[in-house]
């Protein structure tokens, strides 16, 4: 059933953008531009080595979007003077980039790795494959679906890491790498729509459209998970005589044992996390009390990731400034299509622009029918494994696996063909059953 324009129309923006939004939007593009450009900084940095540092930086996926918000911040104060630079930024939620990096920083400890590694292990004996085939499938499968209780960004940090321990660091083929990589963001992004509070596009809406948790096992959770062990199967067939010589994980690639009560009081830290992953002075409070805790058993902790994390929660702060100023044209172009287009549009918008900013626009509009609501978010998290930028979790897993690959850089166009399969796996199955 069409979406009518006259329902589309409410809750509108002007059509004549302020100068302000102009510039953003220039710069967002410009950043766009930059995530799909990161080896061409590599090569000037080894052409220029009196600049290779900045060269290196401009070079980090990570660091694009927040140097090209910095950037705008600064334009800002030049043309709406300091107070309104202020006030702008000081309007922007920065919870998200807040709990990413949090989330991040204690999933990647040794303990809850030791802890994730069992359950991916012990699915693993319960299939017929063997030689890795088995440990490859189980993290794909089981992580994706197990983010809809931990979060996203918690599954993601988990399965890049076990992932690059026991599969990335084996050093197989680039294709291999990239086919993985893309499998893993998109079963991400739809792994999460089991619930209403672990997938940031479906958190956007879930309130304020009365989504509970019933209603997205019905309607989204069964046709994901459906999705994630199709994809899951496929990459492993499709691959199965690399991933079939990888390591038992009996030669070092396994985690050390470790103490209960060390295991258990970094699990409650991040149940912790998870259930204040709204209420950030809950949440830092909790990261404190974890880092006095890491330091003061530090033989029981591996290097914490605290870089990539920083690094990451940089880029999605950087996305929540510029993305903020976009909302007088990706409104407006999402309104004006039908339930059926709006499918589609979301899905391949959402390769440039974050999933979750799509999904609150549409919150922001009333008289919406079920079925644009459906599509609109079916649409964005199918869409959330082609690049970078297009989920949140995604720099996550980038950070975590990319120095595996030639140049420490995750090419944007492999990546974006090696999800595609994915993609257009998850889309069939949100579209069609």
């Amino acid at each position: 059933m069409p979406y009518h324009c006259a329902q589309s129309r409410r809750g509108r923006l002007p059509v004549n953008p302020t100068s302000i939004q102009l510039v953003a939007t220039v710069l967002f593009a410009v950043a766009v531009l930059h995530t799909f450009s990161t080896k061409y900084f590599q090569r000037l940095a080894d052409r220029q080595p009196a600049h290779a540092g900045i060269w290196h930086l401009l070079a980090e996926v990570e660091v694009v979007f927040g140097f090209w918000a910095m950037v705008f911040v600064i334009t800002m104060m030049a043309m709406a003077g300091l107070d309104g630079a202020t006030a702008y930024v000081e309007s922007r939620n920065f919870t998200e980039p807040m709990f990413v990096f949090v989330i991040m920083v204690i999933a990647g400890t040794r303990s809850i790795v030791w802890l994730a590694t069992k359950m991916v292990d012990g699915l693993a004996t319960l299939l017929p494959w063997r030689n890795g085939l088995e440990f490859v499938f189980s993290v794909l499968a089981l992580v994706p679906l197990l983010g809809s209780f931990i979060t996203e960004p918690a599954a993601m940090t988990l399965a890049a890491m076990l992932l690059a321990r026991r599969v990335y660091a084996v050093n197989i083929s680039d294709k291999a790498k990239y086919a993985l990589l893309g499998t893993l963001f998109v079963n991400v992004s739809i792994g999460g729509v089991l619930t209403p509070f672990a997938a940031p596009p479906v958190l956007m809406v879930a309130s304020q459209w009365n989504w509970d948790i019933v209603f997205m096992m019905t309607n989204f959770g069964w046709k994901a998970a459906l999705a994630v062990l199709i994809n899951t199967a496929l990459v492993v067939f499709l691959f199965r005589k690399e991933l079939g010589t990888l390591p038992s994980g009996k030669d070092g690639t396994r985690p050390q044992p470790m103490p209960f009560w060390v295991v258990a009081l970094h699990v409650l830290m991040l149940a912790g996390v998870v259930v204040f992953a709204h209420h950030p002075p809950m949440f830092m409070g909790i990261f404190l009390l974890f880092m006095g805790i890491a330091t003061a058993y530090g033989q029981y902790q591996d290097r914490l990731i605290l870089r990539e994390g920083l690094l990451v929660a940089f880029f999605l702060a950087g996305l929540v400034i510029l993305g903020g100023q976009q909302q007088w044209w990706l409104q407006p172009l999402l309104m004006d299509m039908s339930s059926d287009a709006v499918f589609f549009g979301a899905a391949a918008l959402t390769a440039i622009t974050d999933n979750a900013a799509l999904t609150y626009l549409g919150s922001l509009v009333e008289g919406l029918s079920d079925e644009f609501k459906y599509m609109l978010v079916a649409g964005a998290v199918a869409g959330g494994g082609l690049t970078v930028i297009a989920n949140a979790p995604n720099p996550a897993g980038m950070s975590i696996v990319r120095r595996y690959f030639k140049d420490g850089v995750v090419h944007p166009g492999g990546l974006l063909m090696a999800a595609l399969p994915a993609t257009l796996i998850a889309m069939a199955a949100f579209r069609l059953l």
